[in-house]
């Protein structure tokens, strides 16, 4: 029987080249989040508003209109104009669908929130932008000429996202008189952190509506709660356009004990606000960028770098919000204040550390030194010895797992891998007689990250012939003389690495670069990486508090994290690069390099 072909569903033209709301984040794990402008998390006290309300609070569909009430009774208005919402932005995608469609559009100035042309858009209406500026005041002379019949909303977004830009209140009341067949959207999300809110103005006027949330100052992103205050017959007609029950009853609950007891708490932390984009828009005009005047509570700037440092704040575990592909935001970054002490003093230490480092730290192997020839050889070498064969990749591979930082250890791991149990010394023994060569004399450690101790090297129990020279002579160094000359010349440069003091100096010797470097951290100096230990110990010997430091392996790039240094990956010649690229920036690499001599370009 012949099978009934299925053929795919067809989307609506609207849709044709549209994409989902993703805004771009990098890679790194990130802990502290100025990237979303959510407001500081209200006191866990606020918890206790979901005691005693039983499972009825689960269970039940949820009822708006006591927090609608309490709205209402806040600002002084009859409680059939609010409308309580899943975050300010259903609200405005309910009043959009209402007097936006087909042969209908929104004038919008630009930039500005993105989600107000998805809305237009998807209800079948034209948008028609204006240009607004960062710094400038709000186009309204541009907004009426752009306007025409068939205007059916105006955007006025004040603070404006993402630039921090306001209008003023006579700005709202001249489009709202000018415009009375038109719906203007004054979406007042950041009004809080404003010099002046023009709220109880915009609610005499029959064509505003009035779009507020607790997601920003009042700390409650994560329940979704959002409330729009019109006019009675725009309410309505919002009542109409979204679902019966947006926002769920804990999330109800919670935002209503919020109101009533929060209001102190939310002075507070706006004050804050206020003082640290100040101070943040000094620190950003101080390092080279371009801030804009805001009233919200981030600050906009623009760096001759935005990518880079979007990066380098990620790997110290900050984010920010960048803006590629959006015109005339594409060298801009958006940063939130984030209200409390301590995490402004690391953001400012971290833009220093990423827009004004004093120093350059390298990991050795495979940063500095290309040990494709050497240490990952006497792995392959060592394991051969006991009857096991790895491969280069599965050495790669090895070394990108946490705690791989000594090579005794990796290769051991290794043979346990493949069933067979080597004591660690006769794993020792076998990797030096290939690296250090069995006719050297007795000498101390060996690899990255080796404990300190004597091995004698027995040439035939390793299957080495006592006339090889050691794997160590195969070493070369992993970027030109020159580029590391030109960047001791710039700033101080530093080794933090896992080696022995003496192998590391005797590369150092024969490469002819010893002379470069302020300061050397080895094995014997520091616990081994992730620890933090030796980057920090490294800084102080250099007398600095701001680097960027190049490894290779997650393990350093953790440390350098850990540190407060600004860490780069390097991927090592002949490596799978998309694997090496995902666990260094798993690991929160900023940038993952093909060389370290790549450095350079980033380098304010």
């Amino acid at each position: 029987m012949d099978e009934v072909p299925i053929e795919s569903p067809v989307p609506v033209p609207i849709l044709a080249g549209a994409s989902a709301y993703s805004p771009p984040r990098h890679l790194a794990p990130v802990d502290l989040h100025l990237d979303g402008n959510e407001g500081a998390a209200p006191s866990e006290s606020l918890l206790a508003a979901l005691q005693g309300l039983g499972t009825d609070l689960l269970r039940r569909y949820p009822d708006a209109k006591p927090l609608e009430r309490a709205l209402a009774a806040r600002f002084h208005v009859d409680p059939v104009r609010v409308v309580v919402t899943a975050g300010g932005d259903d609200g405005l995608e309910r009043a959009v669908r209402a007097v936006v469609g087909p042969g209908r559009s929104l004038v919008l100035p630009v930039p500005s929130f993105e989600m107000l042309a998805r809305f237009a858009g998807l209800a079948g209406g034209g948008v028609i932008e204006v240009p607004w500026k960062a710094g400038t005041p709000y186009p309204t002379d541009a907004v009426l000429a752009a306007a025409g019949p068939t205007t059916g909303a105006v955007a006025v977004v004040s603070p404006n996202n993402p630039t921090g830009a306001v209008a003023t209140a006579d700005d709202v009341l001249r489009i709202a008189r000018a415009l009375p067949h038109a719906l203007i959207l004054a979406d007042l999300a950041y009004v809080e952190f404003a010099d002046q809110d023009p709220t109880a103005l915009c609610l005499d006027e029959p064509n505003v509506a009035v779009f507020r949330t607790l997601s920003k100052a009042w700390g409650l992103a994560g329940l979704r709660v959002g409330y729009t205050i019109a006019p009675e017959r725009v309410a309505g007609w919002m009542r109409i356009t979204g679902l019966p029950y947006p926002v769920a009853r804990p999330s109800l609950a919670l935002a209503g004990a919020r109101i009533a007891s929060g209001e102190a708490e939310v002075g507070r932390f706006v004050a804050e606000v206020r003082r640290q984009r100040e101070c943040l828009a000094g620190l950003l005009d101080r390092s080279g960028a371009t801030p804009f005047a805001s009233q919200a509570n981030f600050v906009l700037a623009r760096f001759a770098d935005a990518a880079w440092v979007r990066d380098g704040l990620a790997g110290l575990g900050i984010a920010v919000r960048a803006f590629p592909g959006t015109p005339g935001l594409e060298d801009c970054l958006r940063i939130t204040c984030p209200g409390d002490e301590a995490s402004f003093d690391r953001l400012q230490r971290g833009l220093q550390t990423v827009l004004a480092p004093e120093a350059l730290l390298f990991d050795m192997d495979g940063v500095l030194v290309d040990v494709g020839e050497s240490y990952r050889v006497a792995i392959v070498v060592a394991a051969a010895a006991f009857g096991v064969t790895v491969t280069a990749d599965d050495v790669a591979r090895a070394k990108r797992e946490p705690g791989s930082n000594n090579d005794w250890v990796v290769t051991r791991r290794l043979l346990a891998g493949r069933g067979v149990d080597a004591t660690l010394d006769a794993v020792k023994e076998r990797f030096e007689a290939a690296y250090q060569g069995v006719a050297a004399p007795e000498r101390e450690g060996g690899g990255d990250g080796f404990p300190q101790e004597t091995l004698a090297g027995d040439g035939a129990a390793s299957g080495v012939s006592s006339d090889t020279p050691g794997l160590w002579t195969r070493e070369r160094l992993a970027l030109p003389r020159e580029v590391l000359a030109r960047l001791a010349a710039r700033m101080p440069l530093a080794i933090v690495t896992g080696r022995p003091r003496a192998d590391a100096e005797r590369f150092l010797r024969h490469a002819g670069v010893e002379g470069l470097f302020r300061a050397i951290v080895c094995m014997e100096d520091a616990p081994a990486k992730p620890d933090p230990a030796p980057v920090a110990l490294a800084l102080a010997h250099l007398g600095v508090t701001r680097a960027w430091m190049l490894g290779d392996a997650p393990d350093d790039v953790r440390a350098a994290r850990a540190a407060g240094v600004v860490p780069l990956g390097v991927v090592l010649p002949g490596e799978d690069a998309i694997e090496a690229r995902a666990a260094l920036l798993s690991a929160g690499a900023a940038r993952v390099l093909v060389s370290a001599s790549e450095v350079e370009e980033v380098l304010p």
